[in-house]
């Protein structure tokens, strides 16, 4: 399948959005598998547990994704070399296996479930920040950024990206992305994949600023420039920042650049006692998706936290929307 043609059908607003999977470590770790504090998080499964990852993504599709993301979002070609004890060439075989499982089990759940309804799923692979690779929390600040070059940012993530581009994914998701320095040196870095389509997701500390404290419209400003994105959005941040952000910046966006938008569950996570539920509790993302719809949003799906059982609720949700806006003869 030609990788530009492949995202036609996110440009249909007739079919809704596309609804891309939830918290991929999260399923894994319901499944049982001890995650945290791995320097390669659910990456580390592609070596030592492959089908325990394409399980996940397959649970994910039944669920009612449209959209699932490789298990390559603390993967790197150093970061495998160095604790997998692996050449360089073996740890560029091991980021293209991300691929090949989650094609495997977009295969194999095309095969029990032919195609009625439902679009054929893509794989979008994920760059994860420099921030990710560093394992110290720095995704969520960009502080690392302020020490290094555009060249030297775009550098590190070369291999990552053409490992995967090359592996043929549908769309590259460059996610949790904290700063405008590394978002442009990924968008430079992406011009030299001509054949490649991306979405940009930006990490957010607040309704108007990234993590390195950038306004978010500047950061859509700066998307908007680039000609091989589809969407650019927020990931991993509460449910409830995600319309103000986008009200900050629907200006700055250009036409045909829609928002993508996978929130977390909302809860705040401690680093002695785990995840906890604000006070005054967690909102229902599937219910905030109406709203994220009517600001523009073409990809909504969520990120940690999120399980099966939510995208299946998110795609009831969001069908029965535009079931309703059918029947009344009327757009979202």
């Amino acid at each position: 399948m030609d990788k530009i043609d492949s995202v036609k059908p996110f440009v249909d607003v007739g079919l809704g959005p596309l609804i891309l999977d939830g918290g991929l470590a999260t399923e894994l770790e319901s499944a049982g598998f001890k995650l945290q504090g791995d320097p390669l998080w659910s990456a580390r499964l592609l070596h030592t547990n492959p089908q325990a990852v394409k399980d996940a993504h397959y649970r994910f599709l039944c669920a009612g994704a449209d959209v699932i993301t490789t298990a390559t979002y603390q993967a790197s070609i150093e970061g495998f070399v160095r604790h997998l004890d692996m050449t360089p060439e073996q740890a560029n075989q091991l980021m293209v296996t991300g691929v090949t499982l989650a094609r495997e089990a977009v295969k194999h759940f095309t095969t029990d479930h032919p195609p009625s309804d439902r679009r054929e799923p893509l794989v979008a692979g994920s760059i994860g920040p420099y921030g990710a690779f560093l394992h110290n929390g720095s995704e969520y600040t960009g502080a690392y950024a302020q020490d290094m070059s555009t060249e030297e940012l775009k550098a590190w993530h070369r291999p990552q990206v053409h490992c995967l581009a090359t592996a043929g994914v549908n769309l590259i998701a460059m996610e949790t992305i904290p700063s405008v320095k590394e978002a442009e040196a990924l968008l430079e870095l992406l011009r030299e994949f001509p054949d490649s389509k991306a979405w940009l997701s930006f990490s957010c500390k607040d309704g108007q600023c990234i993590s390195d404290g950038s306004r978010f419209s500047e950061a859509v400003q700066l998307a908007s420039r680039s000609s091989q994105l589809v969407a650019v959005g927020v990931n991993c941040c509460p449910p409830a920042l995600v319309q103000p952000l986008l009200d900050s910046a629907q200006s700055q966006r250009r036409a045909g650049l829609s928002w993508v938008i996978y929130p977390n569950s909302g809860e705040d996570w401690d680093t002695h006692s785990g995840w906890i539920e604000p006070e005054s509790g967690v909102p229902s993302f599937a219910e905030l998706s109406h709203q994220w719809m009517e600001q523009g949003a073409a990809l909504i799906g969520g990120c940690c936290r999120i399980s099966p059982a939510h995208i299946a609720e998110l795609r009831t949700h969001i069908h029965g929307i535009l079931q309703g806006c059918g029947a009344s003869q009327q757009r979202c």
